[in-house]
């Protein structure tokens, strides 16, 4: 199985989350999106930017092109989803890939395409 993972995860990670950074090393075989490295980046300090894109770089990052953008406007619509965690649930269900999240606020593992590894 292949997942797009959220930035949330990444972030727990990256805060010594013992339960997403074991997460992450049983599935690396897993994808970002850019929306995931634009939000990593952004609250990042400079002294920490050259770490953070290699973590980033360790993941293949999935296109966002006009069928994830037009699907990502169809779900937002239907969930009222934020506009990133739309596109994140687009690739997802486009690359036929599970979204890996902890957000149970805006997705639940019902939805078919959401895998929610741990709760804190």
């Amino acid at each position: 199985m292949k997942y797009v993972i959220d930035t949330v995860i990444l972030i727990d990670h990256l805060n010594g989350i013992k339960k997403a950074t074991q997460w992450l090393k049983r599935n690396n075989d897993s994808f970002i999106s850019p929306i995931t490295r634009a939000e990593l980046l952004v609250g990042t300090a400079e002294t920490e930017k050259h770490s953070i894109k290699l973590l980033l770089d360790s993941f293949e990052t999935l296109p966002i092109n006009n069928e994830v953008a037009d699907l990502a406007a169809e779900l937002r619509k239907k969930f009222r989803f934020k506009l990133p965690d739309a596109f994140h649930a687009a690739l997802a269900v486009i690359n036929k890939v599970k979204l890996v999240t902890r957000n149970t606020k805006d997705f639940s593992s019902e939805m078919g395409f959401v895998i929610i590894p741990y709760k804190l």
